[in-house]
């Protein structure tokens, strides 16, 4: 049983890096595994505060730069984070940290770790092609917030949480385009090529592991499931 989490940089490093939910979720993480030797996990991991502070450094210094530069920057810090979390797994990860879903082997060891890979979207079309790869039937995409709202909550006060959507609803919501840094639930290249393939899609707060566990075991949760 493979599953697949695409771990947001804004619970990984929202403004450096986050030592004590990182200790917290690879605890829960070894002991999952050793509650089940079948289990396997693929962390596919964001940039966080590295990747925007850089971006927007570049943006500063080179107006009207480049998206592909800054996507570029983007990705090395999506990189410097999975090592990172790559190095805290120790011998659960046995194999580097995948830089190309497109170009991986077997996975080998109990956990493996993905970064960005090139640009034009973000490392949440990385995690959707290793569920593919893998045939895992879910993403549980984790970030900093609980659920998908119907507008962006801290604009609009009537903005409502859900619970279900559907592929063409949600993309309705997030649109088509990808831009280095957009902020949204769900990176839209991603969210079409899910869609695509029928792959349901979890969204919800990474800092909440009992959440988390529950989430893993079939329970009932708080977040948004996203389905065809």
């Amino acid at each position: 049983m493979v599953t697949v989490i695409s771990l947001g940089g804004s619970i990984v490093a929202p403004d450096g890096v986050d030592e004590a939910f990182l200790k917290d979720f690879t605890a829960l993480v070894r002991d999952l595994l050793a509650q089940d030797e079948k289990r396997r996990f693929i962390f596919v991991v964001g940039g966080g505060s590295p990747a925007r502070v850089w971006q927007k450094a570049y943006r500063n210094i080179v107006p009207g730069g480049a998206d592909e530069q800054a996507d570029w920057i983007g990705i090395m810090a999506t990189r410097l984070n999975a090592q990172l979390v790559r190095a805290i797994m120790g011998e659960w990860c046995s194999q580097d940290v995948v830089t190309d879903p497109t170009q991986v082997g077997p996975l080998t060891g109990k956990v493996m770790v993905a970064s960005g890979w090139k640009p034009g979207f973000s490392s949440d079309y990385d995690a959707v092609l290793l569920a593919e790869r893998f045939q895992a039937d879910a993403v549980i995409n984790l970030s900093n917030i609980e659920q998908v709202y119907t507008d962006d909550p801290k604009k609009n006060p009537d903005a409502k949480p859900i619970d279900k959507i559907t592929w063409d609803e949600f993309r309705a919501i997030v649109g088509d385009d990808w831009t280095p840094g957009k902020n949204v639930p769900f990176d839209p290249v991603a969210s079409r090529h899910a869609a695509k393939i029928g792959l349901k899609v979890i969204c919800a707060a990474g800092r909440d592991l009992p959440n988390l566990r529950k989430i893993l075991a079939g329970e009932e949760f708080k977040g948004t499931t996203i389905i065809a």
